[in-house]
């Protein structure tokens, strides 16, 4: 009995000094990150969303003399009003952590407005999945591509069409890049500022999401428990605003335990084994 005990009190304390040293990391990094960095990333953000208006300017082009259902209206209602909300919460922002907000807001618009062209064209409504994960500005990804940044390890990442065959093909994907300094580099490469960033498009594949960036400067940090616990993120619906949304086709696919609608599109189950585990 002393024995159980003993080894209850050991964890407990484990536990307690985990949370602790999670605690520290994740004060010391909002610290490490200069006002320089903050307006970087805010700038990032507000580039997205100026590039989601310009793509839903097209698709009011596109959707010129067609009829549209109320399914089809009630999604590009809820695309027009997370694009306004966006843009409103970029302008709010005074702290890094607050651009994961910012972004699942545009990740929501971003897969309404498939799910207009989806139903506007009589095909079903895409899987819910997370961004291309070398350009979100590539909207929905469509299948899983192996991927190896320089000198890391290969892993699956969410790609668009276009990166996924470019990868495939052994030519270099479509990089969102960001300035840090007098140079362009990846956003995974861009420093702590960037981590809510990324946690906007991948923060409810909970762990996975660590593996997917292990190799790069935002994989360090996950590891370690920056910026909170992102097993737990994901959208709840009414962010991005428009109401009820696209009936089936709203953000409540999107749920916080990593799943993004369904099994069936690209394995996103499999990553937390094979990342988990420390294979890398």
């Amino acid at each position: 009995m002393e024995i159980i005990l003993l080894i209850a009190v050991v964890v407990i304390a484990v536990l307690a000094y985990r949370s602790y040293r999670r605690t520290q990391l994740q004060t010391k990094k909002r610290d490490e990150i200069s006002s320089a960095e903050l307006e970087s990333v805010k700038k990032t953000a507000d580039e997205d969303i100026t590039k989601f208006g310009e793509e839903l300017q097209d698709l009011d082009l596109d959707m010129v003399g067609k009829d549209l259902g109320d399914g089809a209206r009630q999604d590009y209602q809820r695309a027009l009003d997370s694009y306004e909300s966006a843009k409103q919460a970029v302008g709010q922002v005074t702290e890094a952590e607050q651009i994961r907000h910012v972004i699942e807001i545009l990740e929501d618009g971003r897969y309404a407005m498939t799910c207009v062209r989806a139903r506007v064209n009589g095909e079903p409504l895409p899987q819910r999945r997370p961004s291309c994960f070398f350009n979100p500005q590539h909207g929905p990804s469509v299948e899983d591509v192996l991927w190896s940044p320089p000198g890391g390890a290969p892993r699956e990442v969410p790609a668009c069409a276009a990166d996924a065959e470019r990868v495939r093909a052994g030519a270099e994907p479509d990089v969102r890049k960001v300035m840090v300094g007098p140079q362009r580099v990846p956003y995974w490469e861009a420093g702590p500022a960037y981590s809510p960033y990324a946690q906007g498009m991948f923060g409810a594949l909970g762990g996975v999401m660590t593996g997917m960036f292990i190799g790069t400067m935002l994989g360090g940090m996950f590891a370690g428990g920056g910026y909170g616990d992102m097993a737990g993120g994901g959208f709840e619906g009414g962010d991005g605003g428009g109401g009820e949304g696209g009936g089936d086709g709203g953000a409540g696919d999107f749920s916080g335990d990593g799943d993004f609608g369904g099994g069936d599109g690209g394995g996103w189950g499999d990553f937390g084994g094979d990342f988990g585990g420390g294979d890398f």
